[in-house]
């Protein structure tokens, strides 16, 4: 009968929760819309949801959660860099690169509100929620865990952006497990988002 049922499962329950609702949320999300404006949707589903879940269920301070500014004088010191790094090549994107530019144009009203509800949701989901829950029970292995379904969330996005995604999730959560904060991988996203959709605009 031991053979037949195998070893008892040790099953960490707040890992299973994150995953579980952290893949539901975005197969709802590429189903199904539920404001006027896709941005709310994935503010309440990435942002309000987790938060909540932190919470009301696991009984947590967010700050676990990388709910903080964290080592804000390392975090500004990424995100400066990160901003000089990206945006000559980003601005090469925005302007060589034609799936860049069809896809992008047609968001530039809003802007950066747009951007912001967006990816705020976005980089608490994947660089906070997801990372931390992970990093209790993976350790370092979390950097790559957590940079899959983001990766995977980009399909539909312009082929060299997805393809990039492997790497750019990594980067943001090591930025993220270094500060001990999402916002600072939210700023760099935020910056690389928004400056995308101006130059694909032909804004700047």
């Amino acid at each position: 009968m031991k053979y037949l049922l195998g070893e008892k499962l040790n099953l960490d329950w707040k890992v299973a929760v994150v995953t579980v609702v952290s893949t539901l949320l975005l197969v709802i999300d590429h189903y199904y819309t539920f404001t006027a404006w896709k941005y709310w949707d994935r503010f309440i589903f990435y942002f309000i949801i987790p938060l909540l879940l932190t919470l009301v269920l696991f009984r947590e301070n967010p700050k676990h959660y990388g709910f903080s500014l964290g080592n804000w004088k390392l975090g500004l010191a990424y995100t400066a860099l990160g901003i000089l790094l990206m945006a000559p090549i980003l601005y090469y994107l925005g302007h060589g690169n034609e799936s860049m530019r069809i896809y992008y144009r047609w968001l530039l009203p809003g802007l950066p509100w747009t951007t912001f509800l967006d990816l705020i949701g976005w980089e608490f989901f994947f660089r906070g929620w997801i990372l931390f829950a992970y990093l209790r029970r993976f350790g370092h292995d979390a950097l790559w865990l957590q940079a899959v379904p983001f990766a995977l969330a980009h399909i539909g996005k312009p082929d060299i952006e997805t393809l990039s995604t492997i790497f750019g999730g990594f980067a943001f959560g090591w930025v993220a497990y270094r500060t001990k904060s999402f916002v600072w991988p939210f700023l760099i996203h935020w910056f690389i988002s928004t400056f995308v959709i101006l130059v694909a605009s032909g804004a700047i």
